[in-house]
């Protein structure tokens, strides 16, 4: 089973671990940003949230590149109940990290898959659980620049992998994209 070797795939992200997630996985493709508003109503669940962000982000990329195969991406961190998105500056990242401390959460991502007149959407699920940190090896973390753009305020391929006890579900989903779950779906979207 693999991926049709004349797809132009497009992938809808500026996320730099998606784009090395994908390279990894030895993929050939092409990064436009959608650029579209990232505003959700309140009431929204995380996985409400990260499929509506990711077919926002592909559908506006595919209109621009319809001939393309695009695949699109949101996550978001949650914990009771709360969703946690990019902390504002790095007092929102210790906050957000002291939150986490000792606790198990949920990192939710969205992906939208668009190619022809097929678009697929879906959401990854992967519990997290966190040592007991304290506030000095918060305030570390926080001023290596890590926490910065990430949802949930830790990077988990980086420096982030030191505050992680446990993981249960898929890794790569923690990055930012369910790798192996995308191209599966990918390869049966494309198929005929």
């Amino acid at each position: 089973m693999a991926l049709r070797s004349d797809l132009k795939l497009v992938l809808a992200s500026q996320s730099p671990s998606r784009k090395m997630l994908l390279e990894k996985a030895g993929l050939d493709f092409q990064v436009f940003v959608s650029g579209v508003d990232e505003d959700v109503p309140a009431d929204f669940t995380p996985a409400q949230t990260v499929e509506t962000l990711a077919s926002r982000k592909g559908e506006a990329v595919f209109r621009e590149h319809p001939e393309c195969t695009v695949i699109a991406a949101d996550s978001v961190a949650a914990i009771d109940g709360l969703i946690l998105g990019k902390p504002e500056d790095d007092a929102a990242a210790r906050a957000m990290l002291r939150r986490l401390s000792g606790r198990t959460h949920e990192i939710y991502t969205g992906v939208c898959l668009l190619t022809g007149n097929r678009k697929e959407v879906f959401h990854n699920v992967t519990q997290v659980t966190f040592y007991d940190l304290t506030d000095q090896e918060i305030a570390e973390y926080v001023a290596r620049g890590e926490s910065r753009g990430r949802a949930g305020s830790y990077g988990i391929e980086g420096l982030g992998v030191t505050l992680v006890r446990t993981i249960t579900g898929d890794y790569s989903n923690i990055v930012g994209l369910p790798v192996a779950e995308t191209i599966r779906r990918l390869i049966r979207l494309t198929a005929e």
